[in-house]
């Protein structure tokens, strides 16, 4: 789906052609052949427009002719329904400049774009190229922000449950938590470096604007705080769950103790009940009187009270 935007009285609308916008945003679901007539009709490589598509696909910057393309890192809500499938994940956006016009493309529904569709960023004008990327720039590090905070948030939730019961549903929810944060880590990484190699180059030409400079200067220091914060929650989601893990296995070793206890005391009834019950002879004739089913009974009552005595002496039991 092609949607063409252009600004108008300080509020961005939607237009109905080419000619009179100043952004355009691809997204899917595409009609057979129509990237390929798009790239067609902005004479740019076909390349440009499905490379930010594929899920896969890194971080980088690139130049052909007149056209420049920026691939970078985005934090997006994860649609599927699998229970060991991460809450958030990161999808590549494509940037294109070509002909007076930015493009941005995205193999989903961004929420850094939606911002700008409501008009909710402040001095917002697609005409102004380099403003604008580095708007979207700036968006998509507070995006990964409040992700950061709603997983922290979550993962203490998930700790306090944790504290009242080990139970597999929050270790599993432990463990979407940690796939969302290595996928923010590695995607804030090589947005990280794709920034710092795009100051170094000048690429999108902020170098003779001192306020965009500092802008863009700005926005690398938040990614940098935005990939620390992303690594200190995993580090601390790590800990916690190797932690949660001893405390699950010591647990169980307790109890396996406990049971192996249990099972010696009331072993000791059933070997004295075993002797008394053999077809032999006993001594004092007891196999004929009425008192050997008591003499049972206490032989078997002491000696587990002190098998009870020594296991609880030995702090055991």
């Amino acid at each position: 789906m092609i949607r063409y935007y252009a600004v108008s009285q300080n509020t961005c609308g939607e237009v109905f052609n080419i000619e009179s916008s100043s952004w355009i945003n691809l997204c899917p679901p595409f009609a057979a052949g129509e990237l390929d007539d798009f790239a067609l009709k902005l004479g740019i490589e076909s390349d440009f427009l499905t490379d930010p598509l594929d899920i896969e696909e890194r971080a980088r910057y690139e130049k052909y002719d007149e056209a420049r393309s920026i691939i970078f890192n985005t934090p997006v809500i994860n649609e599927s329904d699998k229970e060991n499938d991460p809450i958030f994940i990161t999808v590549p956006m494509g940037i294109v400049l070509c002909q007076g016009k930015l493009i941005t493309i995205s193999s989903v529904e961004n929420p850094v774009l939606e911002k700008f569709f409501d008009n909710k960023v402040k001095n917002f004008n697609p005409k102004n190229e380099t403003l604008f990327i580095l708007q979207i720039f700036e968006q998509t590090v507070r995006l990964f922000l409040e992700y950061l905070k709603k997983l922290n948030m979550r993962r203490n939730l998930i700790e306090q449950e944790l504290y009242h019961s080990s139970r597999s549903t929050e270790l599993q929810s432990l463990l979407r938590i940690e796939k969302s944060l290595v996928y923010f880590v590695n995607s804030l990484s090589a947005n990280e470096l794709l920034k710092l190699k795009m100051k170094r180059t000048d690429f999108i030409a902020v170098k003779d604007n001192e306020e965009l400079s500092e802008l863009f200067e700005d926005i690398i220091v938040d990614n940098n705080q935005a990939r620390e914060v992303a690594q200190l929650y995993t580090n601390i989601l790590n800990g916690t769950m190797e932690a949660y893990a001893s405390i699950i296995s010591n647990n169980l070793n307790k109890f396996i103790n406990r049971l192996t206890v249990i099972t010696v005391i009331l072993m000791v009834p059933t070997l004295v009940a075993s002797f008394f019950g053999m077809n032999v002879p006993l001594p004092m004739n007891l196999e004929n009187s009425w008192v050997s089913f008591y003499l049972v009974i206490v032989f078997s009552l002491g000696f587990s009270m002190m098998l009870i005595w020594f296991f609880k002496r030995k702090d055991v039991l």
